[in-house]
């Protein structure tokens, strides 16, 4: 950190531990979600735990997420700016969300009150912690001492080269989400087929195949991932889930009979995506040669 040019800013999408911003010295702006009648996350909602959140899931509560607002987002980014600092916002996938939209607007009406700032936005078309990883290697290039362009042009190299898989235990909320329609959810429930999905370079979730029950679906992600990899023993795996540790473990298992030695992160799926995908999902993010 000792060597970065400019601050970094990104959303909570990323899904990333918040001992992670605070020792990175990030900038995080978070999204937030109603469940109830009650906010929860955003700049003042209430607060709630990963457990509790999908204990609520399984109960059958229905939240609805929001995003980063433009103004929002001035509000993190500006005192930056009169810190004299130049900033590169790295944001959710706006295949998914309006977030990046928002940082946007944002951006270019800051830029007018402080034009001797740079400020950079980059869209991820990542989600979860595939924006995290996203934002790792974004950290590393910065903590380099790398100009904030150059760091936010490695971004834009880089990011369809962030690999995302994943499967949902249950199809009800992607059909809520609009995500799969209402005959594909049903059969899916009574065959028990379970989507094994992706991220694709328009930043949009998409099906790649299919699995008869949950193991094999599983299973199909590791060897998805390992199809699709470009790593060296310095890059890492990350791992999010909604609230399915044991199965999580399953496919730590795999990896590592292959991977011995390449750093694996873990971490829940955060409430906004989890709203989405829902309870026992799993998701691994690596970099690959394609989407």
């Amino acid at each position: 950190m000792k060597n970065r040019q400019f601050a970094i800013v990104t959303d909570s999408a990323c899904d990333m531990p918040k001992t992670y911003y605070e020792k990175h010295e990030v900038e995080c702006v978070p999204l937030g979600f109603t469940m109830d009648n009650v906010n929860y996350g955003g700049e003042s909602g209430e607060e709630i735990g990963e457990k509790d959140f999908y204990q609520k899931l399984r109960e059958g509560r229905m939240p609805t997420t929001y995003q980063v607002t433009a103004e929002q987002a001035k509000e993190h980014i500006e005192p930056l700016l009169k810190a004299g600092k130049d900033v590169l916002v790295l944001a959710f996938s706006s295949g998914l969300s309006g977030t990046a939209g928002s940082f946007i607007v944002a951006a270019r009406e800051l830029a007018k009150a402080y034009p001797s700032r740079n400020i950079r936005v980059v869209d991820s078309l990542c989600a979860s912690m595939g924006e995290g990883l996203l934002l790792d290697y974004v950290i590393r290039k910065a903590d380099e001492g790398e100009t904030l362009d150059n760091v936010a042009n490695y971004a834009e190299m880089i990011k369809l080269n962030i690999c995302h898989h994943f499967t949902v235990d249950n199809l009800f909320h992607l059909k809520r989400g609009g995500r799969v329609s209402g005959a594909t959810a049903f059969i899916g429930s009574v065959l028990k087929i379970k989507p094994v999905m992706h991220v694709n370079d328009e930043g949009k979730l998409k099906p790649v195949s299919k699995a008869m029950g949950r193991k094999k679906a599983l299973s199909k992600l590791v060897e998805n991932m390992f199809e699709t990899m470009d790593l060296t023993e310095n890059d890492p795996v990350f791992i999010s889930h909604g609230d399915c540790l044991d199965e999580v473990e399953y496919v730590e298992n795999l990896i590592r009979e292959r991977l011995p030695k390449n750093p694996i992160m873990v971490n829940y799926i955060g409430s906004v995506i989890g709203t989405h995908a829902g309870c026992g999902t799993i998701a691994l993010f690596h970099k690959g040669k394609h989407r």
